[in-house]
């Protein structure tokens, strides 16, 4: 198993939230620290619910009354929650996973099906190596009784369930199996989607334990996970949510793979956006932190200066403009500062006009930058547009048919009119792309700009048909002019 958990300063790990799967070496450790800033304000529903759940009785000499537990179950979990003796679990290990599994299924009130699982969720946060008396393989699937549990309709029990499988997935050298694995990620990522989740700090928790192993990553992945990670965090959550997502995207881009191919989802800018908007400094810390792996991490370095261009053309060398004047206290920050404004700059002073111009396009956010307005632009690189599978036409098409922005509309319709005039077979391209439909399609949108470009990109597109056909009717004419004095001379 690849942990790949990254090795963090003191002021990184004040942010990390009791972050559980540090190494045991690590010596901020968060088994051994308890007081941490923002604690109180992170504090989620689910602490919050299973403090009131521990502090509550369960009489259970009624369920062996009633001959739902044995004589065995209700002895074993009587010593233990009743009579003080906390070091059961580790002197009887194989009888305390089937005592607890015993009650998981025997049991169906949820109130004290709550209580088992705060039961076992604290047996496990007093000692991690604790995780191996549930994932004894002798028993079977270990996941089964657990991921039954997720489809309960208790919501407090949903999560309460997640958490400790995150644990057992993490703690354990053993790898979680991989069809259990997509069933768990895949709720994971449901559960984020849903409007209104009181329980989304404990969702975000779980996600912050599983993507520090490299196999879950790519799990998660496979779900269709950074996607959903990104769309959240574009929605604008709080703070607190916003800091827990992020904090997965870091995790994820100390995979080089990974760093790589993050930016494919949109993630410098909407990042960009968190960190401008940021008012808490972990989220800037942690923005930051995902923004040095982007270029520290790739293999590729062609992709490394990619994203660097990305940071540019997201306005991100302003933000750290800001935060360098505002001089922070906090070492991390002030160092990624230093770190990306010197890559960005560099990048910067190598980049060619085109290169503004397509990291423009990738990034979906067009503005009226000067190279859109530059006739000699569009001369010389017109034909380029073309390059890697028409990457960037496809892109201005698909802005047409998706963004909502009149400004990112106005600049698309402007620069599909100036490629099919620059370039000859350009508006065969554009038709075969769907790109005049959607031109055409503006013609009627609300903003009156919007109408303007697309109109003059309709004339185009239709001044240049006119231009072609016109060339070559009057080639038809000199062959027939040509053909007709052969055939004099004949």
């Amino acid at each position: 198993m690849i942990h790949n958990a990254p090795k963090m300063s003191r002021s990184k790990f004040r942010h990390q939230q009791f972050e559980p799967n540090l190494p045991e070496s690590d010596p901020y450790n968060p088994l051994k620290v308890y007081v941490r800033e923002d604690m109180i304000a992170a504090t989620s529903v689910l602490q919050i619910r299973a403090s009131e759940v521990r502090s509550s009785h369960i009489n259970w000499q009624s369920y062996l009354q009633g001959q739902m537990i044995t004589q065995h179950d209700h002895d074993f979990i009587v010593n233990l929650d009743q009579r003080g003796m906390k070091d059961l679990p580790d002197k009887n290990p194989e009888q305390c996973a089937e005592v607890f599994l015993n009650l998981l299924t025997h049991i169906s009130k949820d109130h004290t099906i709550q209580y088992i699982l705060v039961l076992i969720d604290d047996i496990l946060s007093e000692d991690k190596s604790r995780v191996k008396i549930f994932r004894d393989p002798r028993r079977g699937n270990t996941w089964q009784p657990f991921l039954n549990l997720l489809n309960r309709q208790d919501e407090f029990i949903q999560h309460m369930t997640a958490r400790i499988i995150a644990k057992l997935a993490c703690w354990h050298p053993q790898l979680m199996e991989k069809s259990d694995l997509h069933f768990y990620l895949s709720w994971l990522k449901d559960q984020l989607k849903m409007n209104n989740n009181d329980y989304i700090q404990s969702v975000a928790r779980c996600l912050q334990m599983m993507l520090r192993i490299d196999e879950y990553r790519f799990a998660f992945l496979s779900v269709d996970g950074i996607s959903t990670l990104l769309s959240i965090l574009a929605s604008r959550v709080n703070f607190q949510v916003q800091y827990q997502l992020v904090f997965c995207l870091w995790v994820l881009t100390f995979n080089p793979l990974l760093a790589e191919k993050m930016n494919k989802f949109n993630v410098i800018p909407i990042l960009a956006d968190i960190l401008s908007d940021s008012v808490k400094e972990k989220v800037t810390r942690i923005v930051l932190a995902v923004f040095r792996n982007l270029i520290e991490k790739p293999e590729d370095k062609q992709m490394a200066k990619e994203h660097c261009i990305a940071m540019v053309q997201c306005k991100v060398l302003k933000q750290l403009s800001i935060l360098e004047q505002k001089r922070s206290d906090d070492e991390d920050i002030m160092n990624d500062v230093e770190f990306l404004n010197e890559r960005l700059q560099a990048s910067v002073q190598d980049l060619s006009s085109f290169d503004q111009y397509a990291t423009e396009i990738k990034s979906g956010r067009l503005e009226w930058s000067p190279v859109h307005k530059s006739a000699k632009f569009w001369r010389e690189n017109a034909a380029r547009l073309n390059e890697r599978g028409q990457e960037l036409l496809r892109t201005l098409v698909h802005l047409l048919e998706k963004s909502t922005d009149p400004v990112v509309l106005a600049v698309a319709c402007y620069d599909i009119g100036e490629y099919v005039r620059h370039y000859p077979r350009g508006k065969h391209i554009i038709e075969q792309l769907g790109g005049k439909q959607r031109v055409m399609h503006l013609l009627s949108h609300d903003d009156p700009n919007v109408r303007y470009e697309a109109l003059l990109a309709v004339q185009k597109l239709m001044v240049h048909n006119w231009e072609y056909l016109g060339k070559r009717l009057e080639k038809e004419q000199m062959d027939k002019q040509a053909g007709t004095v052969v055939a004099g001379k004949a």
